[in-house]
């Protein structure tokens, strides 16, 4: 018995030295094994955060969406804008492509006038017990009626507080209290892969409710997108029309951004939308209540991104930074000596990652602050000091007078965004967008809406080069210019002489 119970406890451990050995000379074999193991559950939702290397994973995430869209759900509204436009009937009858144009240029008699009244719906959600409604701009601005639909079947007419067309945000109120709000969370915690759920009102279908991930973060979408600060984040959740304004929020029910357009070539979801980030809206937010605008500084140029051929040429170590691709005449930058190609790499001891960058940071200063720019020109770094200006309207900065000349012309450069926006065929020269009444040009029949191609003899691109020839004359000189007049027809060319006013 003694006999047996030694053989079996020496068996015991050189099995176990064995299965070491094993385990100690076959790594191979054990970590194959390990990898066809099917993960845990731990280990896969902890994989549902993508996370850098660098910074600590993040507690698991709450994934119950129905949890999520119990608690948001009601704070999301259905909006409903009406809006109205006056234009005049055509004496042709029907409607023509030409009408918006003849009214806005000329603003002849054609007919009676008559009222043309859509509609436009979307989403919206409280951001405080109050009544305060955040939404898209391009849903309610210029509306004449903004009606509120609530999830308990309660319907309000919302007055509008502010609107920001630059970010494409709006703040509107109700009057009612002790209502469900949202929280803004901090959209700088946001991570790529991280789950979102956006809630809207897809195609008019009340309250739905998409699922899907952070795509990317920081998009900026240039010609897709007329807004001008583009900070978006991109979601593959189902977002369509409808959904605009509505909350994008994360797996806490906070909203990390406001839901706001899409790349769609079919017109609807193929799991590329954006977001406005909670924190760009907070700013706003903060603004339109307390002035009903946002107030922004101004510098007057056109920063531009730096590609590898602006590197190279202009003998930059690297591509952060934000070209100057266009200094305007009489703003801050050209009055502290900015010029075209300098690179901006600081503003006030703040490096300038690139030209997006460069704008927020303009925005974000009060007006009236002087601002130390450090720039590379010709290889060399140079400090230029500029006092910055509020931001005028898009109105204001798209025109300008022709000269200091008082020729009674405002122009604008004919880009094929203002030649679109005015339904122009052309898309070269210059355009009158004003003429004062019993000036020199409206003497001579110069009218809104004819364009400048020709400046005594001199071919026309933008309206610095028409400023330029008419500021080298004197009082009694002559400006002889080629003009082209568009009609619902036809187009026609003419000269048209002036003398320039003593």
């Amino acid at each position: 018995m003694k006999k047996t119970f030694l053989i079996a406890l020496i068996s015991f451990f050189v099995g176990i030295l064995i299965t070491g050995m094993i385990f100690i000379y076959l790594p191979e074999k054990n970590s194959i094994e390990n990898f066809l193991e099917e993960p845990t559950s731990p280990s896969l939702a902890s994989s549902l955060y993508a996370s850098n290397p660098t910074i600590p994973l993040q507690a698991k995430p709450d994934l119950d969406f129905v949890k999520i869209a119990d608690k948001v759900g009601s704070t999301v509204v259905q909006i409903t804008a009406e809006k109205v436009e006056k234009r005049r009937a055509s004496p042709f009858g029907g409607d023509r492509p030409f009408d918006d144009f003849w009214d806005r240029f000329f603003g002849a008699p054609r007919g009676r006038e008559r009222e043309y009244r859509s509609e436009v719906r979307g989403t919206g959600f409280f951001i405080h017990s109050e009544g305060y409604i955040l939404t898209n701009n391009h849903l309610v601005e210029k509306s004449v009626k903004v009606t509120v639909f609530t999830l308990q079947e309660k319907e309000y007419t919302a007055e509008i507080i502010g609107t920001d067309p630059l970010s494409d945000l709006a703040l509107l109120k109700i009057k009612d209290k002790n209502l469900p709000f949202c929280e803004l969370a901090d959209s700088s915690l946001l991570q790529v892969g991280e789950w979102v759920l956006a809630i809207g009102n897809p195609w008019g279908l009340e309250h739905t409710v998409t699922a899907g991930i952070v795509s990317s973060k920081g998009r900026q979408l240039g010609g897709f997108s007329d807004i001008r600060y583009q900070d978006y984040i991109q979601t593959d959740a189902a977002i369509n029309p409808g959904n605009s304004g509505g909350p994008l929020v994360n797996m806490k029910g906070d909203v990390v951004g406001i839901n706001t357009l899409i790349l769609a070539p079919t017109g609807g979801n193929i799991g590329i939308g954006f977001a406005i980030p909670s924190n760009l809206a907070r700013k706003v937010v903060k603004q339109l209540q307390e002035k009903g605008r946002v107030i922004r500084s101004y510098l007057g140029i056109r920063p531009q991104p730096i590609t590898t051929a602006d590197k190279d040429h202009l003998k930059l170590k690297s591509k952060r930074g934000a070209l100057v691709g266009e200094v305007v005449r009489g703003t801050p930058a050209d009055k502290a000596g900015l010029e075209v190609t300098d690179v901006i790499i600081e503003i006030s001891g703040q490096p300038v990652k690139d030209h997006n960058d460069l704008m927020f940071k303009i925005a974000d200063i009060t007006p009236g602050t002087k601002v130390e720019l450090k720039v590379i020109r010709n290889g060399k770094e140079k400090v230029l000091t500029a006092k910055l200006t509020e931001l005028p309207t898009e109105e204001e900065q798209e025109t300008s007078p022709a000269s200091k000349k008082d020729l009674g012309l405002t122009v604008t450069s004919l880009t094929p965004r203002v030649a679109r926006r005015y339904g122009l065929r052309s898309r070269e020269g210059v355009l009158i967008t004003d003429v004062k009444r019993y000036s020199v040009a409206d003497r001579n029949g110069l009218k809104r809406g004819d364009i400048i191609l020709e400046a005594n003899g001199q071919n026309i691109k933008d309206e610095d080069e028409l400023i330029k020839i008419v500021d080298k004359l004197n009082s009694g000189d002559t400006l002889m210019l080629r003009i082209r007049r568009e009609g619902q027809r036809d187009t026609t060319e003419s000269i048209v002489t002036l003398r320039i006013p003593e």
